[in-house]
Parts: C-alpha cells; sequence; structure tokens
C-alpha cells in the first residue's frame, strides 16, 4: 500500500483549513461563492498551488477578476490566516488557478446529449 507523501498531507490540510476561512472570514462580495477543489504543495515548501472554482461568476471576466483579487489583495490575508491555524515554520507562497474541469466536463455532457438526440431522431 502507498503512503500519502507530506505534501499530499499538507496539500489536503491547505484546503481544508483555506475552505474553512471562506466560509468564516472572507467577505468580499466581488468574490461570490468560492470553492476549494485542490491544493498541491511543492516539494520545498515554497509554493502552493490552489486550484478553485467560482459558481455563481457567469463571464470569463468575472473569474479573472476573482482570480486576480485572490492572487494579490487576499493572498497575504490569507496565507497569514493560515499561518495562524497551522502550526508550521513557514507557509508557502499562494496562488490561486481558477479550475475550469467542471465547466469543461459540462460542455463534454451537452455534446454527448446532443450526438445521441440526434441519432434518436435520424431512426
Amino acid at each position: 500500500m502507498r503512503e500519502f507523501q507530506r505534501t499530499e498531507r499538507l496539500g489536503a490540510q491547505f484546503c481544508k483549513e483555506l475552505a474553512a476561512i471562506f466560509q468564516e472570514m472572507v467577505r468580499d462580495p466581488r468574490l461570490g461563492i468560492i470553492t476549494i477543489q485542490e491544493v498541491r504543495v511543492t516539494n520545498n515548501l515554497a509554493h502552493a498551488k490552489i486550484f478553485f472554482t467560482c459558481f455563481n461568476s457567469n463571464t470569463n471576466s468575472d473569474t479573472k477578476t476573482t482570480e486576480t483579487l485572490l492572487n494579490t489583495t487576499l493572498a497575504g490575508f490569507l496565507r497569514r490566516e493560515l499561518a495562524h491555524r497551522m502550526r508550521m515554520r513557514v507557509i508557502p507562497k499562494l496562488q490561486f488557478i481558477h479550475d475550469t474541469t467542471i465547466e469543461y466536463g459540462e460542455h463534454l455532457t451537452r455534446l454527448i446529449n446532443q450526438v445521441t438526440t440526434d441519432q434518436k431522431t435520424d431512426f
């Protein structure tokens, strides 16, 4: 059985803590509803990539605005809150990346449904 690496455990813990911070402390109306999908921490613990989704953003510009806010204004606040909640000597630099896998999956589902309905009408 494969054991988990330290970076995987830290990524899972960062995910839990960031979700709690967003729920309890972040009140910026420009952000909307943010869900943390995954956190990947580098082996030297210097950087963490945080993949997130926004459920109430309708356009790509809303998503880019949210990503910019998270990477500039809120990154320092979130890093400081993580430092208070976790017992680590160094907290990694946070980089937020919009996760498009859900939108891509929905797009593929629409294409499959379109093809299957076209085949049903042909017979």
